[in-house]
């Protein structure tokens, strides 16, 4: 992965689980992962449309889970997030070079096998058991 952005969307969610009485502010949340609030409300904006969050609009507003933190596997946040795969993207090969030619097709191959399995470890833990490390 090249960029925080799974790291923020999860630091949102564990914070979201771990003060699940209070409605948080994005100014709240930014504070705590040492963040512009922009890049927060540009994170929560992705995180909502994927049903994770809800929010409260006005004065006492502010957001919550949307839906328990139980049922929140972090291969789906990683998938909400995710623009490349974990080992990065193939390059631009000369085609008349016999590896050339092939490798971007074999690149994808162990591309797809190292998401599959990375998914397939993040799927067995939710939100709740990533936010119990932090009580």
């Amino acid at each position: 992965m090249n960029n925080g952005r799974f790291a923020t969307a999860l630091h949102i969610l564990t914070l979201l689980e771990i003060k699940k009485e209070e409605l948080l502010s994005s100014e709240f949340i930014a504070n705590s992962i040492n963040v512009n609030s922009a890049v927060v409300r540009k994170e929560i904006g992705n995180l909502r449309a994927h049903k994770f969050i809800e929010s409260k609009e006005g004065k006492g507003g502010g957001y919550t889970l949307g839906k328990p933190a139980s049922q929140i596997h972090l291969s789906e946040v990683y998938k909400s997030v995710n623009e490349t795969p974990l080992l990065g993207r193939s390059n631009d090969p000369n085609p008349d070079c016999p590896i050339g030619k092939q490798i971007n097709g074999h690149l994808k191959e162990l591309f797809t096998a190292a998401d599959e399995t990375f998914l397939k470890q993040l799927g067995k833990i939710t939100v709740r058991d990533f936010a119990k490390k932090f009580k």
